[in-house]
Parts: C-alpha cells; structure tokens; sequence
C-alpha cells in the first residue's frame, strides 16, 4: 500500500470562523430541531405499567418520600408514573415533547412541554427526578445528567431506568434512541455527573422476541 507525504502547498478549505459562541450554539439548536420528528407518543402499556409500579415502591421503601415532595417526571409519557405520585400525594410535574403533555393535562397532572436536557427550572427544586426511559434519547447524557443534579436538592433521590443493549428488543435501532449504552458507561456518567451513592438492579423480563433487560439506578445526591 502507497503511502503519501501530504504536499507543503495543499489547500484545505476551513469552516468559516463563527462570530460569536451564541452563533455556535445556534447551528446546534438548528440540529436538535431536526431530532425532534424522531419523538414518537409514549402510549401506556401493562408491561411498563407493571414496571412502573413495582420499581416506585422500591424508590419509596429506599428512600421514603413525604406528602408533599416536590417530583420533577422527565419524559412523563402519558402519566405512567404521575398517577403514583398523584396517589401519595407529592407534588409533581411532568414534562415532554408532543402530544403526550396534552394526553397529562387531560388527565389532571401538572405537565409541561420541555426538551429533557434544558430543564428550565431553578437550582435545587426538587427533592426526587423521575428518569425513567429517557436518558437514551439524549445525544449528551453527560450533559443530561448534569441538568438532572443541579434541578435535586441536596440528600435529593434521582430514579434513573434504562435498555441495555444487544437484547432480543434491538435497543440501539430505534431512531428515537442515541445513547444506548454498556451499564459500566452508565455508572462512570453518573459518577461524572457529581453523583456518588448508586444502588443498580437487573430488569429482566420476556418479550415475544426473546429475553430483555433494563437497568434501574436508585441514586443519592449528596447533602
């Protein structure tokens, strides 16, 4: 196989410099935007329903939750688990993108339409965030999960559920779907992200392809 020198006099055509870093950020936005016709609804089902139930007792029996928390539900699909936190009476508002925040409204829970990255709430808002099937639509989970420890009060809880990849459900092709990732991955992002205290479980369960596995994190924001 040749091999050749790179000529002193060969020109490279460069991107034009950006005027300022808000101009950067604005070809981003433009990027983002074109994701969000990947968003499809999150309709309700008895497997995630079932899921939902079993791993919100476990949350609580770790780490009770008093009447009147404040819960911030990312990616709160139509209300999956809005329905539990209306039921022990916390105080929690769900955000998504679509239809599914009008499906939340007409069904009487607090819901918002917002991107699950730019949070646009205050530092130190809230005593437990709900991440339950959503940090694998990010493209910058680092960044994701960061928003998600500034938004928690210190001693706050973090729920954090995800696909593992290579099951029988083919996580990883879903269009939807950009961060995929191994379970150590998961745990040194988590860690990056200023977290420290992480207590991980297998999902396991059948579907008609085959065998599928989530990973459940239960994490502590130091106070």
């Amino acid at each position: 196989m040749a091999v050749h020198a790179l000529r002193e006099d060969a020109a490279f055509e460069l991107q034009p410099e950006y005027a300022s870093i808000a101009e950067k950020y604005a070809r981003f936005d433009r990027f983002l935007k074109t994701l969000w016709k990947d968003v499809y609804p999150e309709y309700t089902s008895g497997l995630h329903d079932y899921i939902t139930a079993s791993v919100w007792k476990r949350v609580k029996e770790t780490y009770p939750m008093p009447e009147g928390a404040k819960v911030l539900d990312i990616g709160c699909g139509q209300g999956v688990a809005l329905k539990h936190f209306a039921a022990d009476k916390l105080d929690a508002i769900g955000i998504a993108i679509g239809e599914d925040v009008e499906i939340c409204r007409e069904k009487g829970f607090n819901a918002v339409e917002m991107d699950l990255s730019f949070l646009e709430f205050p530092d130190q808002s809230f005593d437990l965030v709900w991440c339950r099937h959503v940090l694998e639509h990010s493209i910058f989970p680092l960044f994701s999960l960061s928003e998600t420890f500034r938004v928690l009060k210190p001693d706050g809880v973090l729920y954090m559920e995800v696909p593992a990849p290579d099951t029988a459900s083919r996580h990883q092709n879903n269009p939807n779907h950009y961060s995929v990732l191994g379970k150590s991955m998961w745990l040194q992002l988590i860690k990056r992200a200023g977290y420290s205290r992480v207590t991980v479980s297998d999902v396991s369960f059948s579907v008609p392809a085959g065998p599928d596995t989530y990973w459940s994190f239960i994490i502590k924001k130091d106070g």
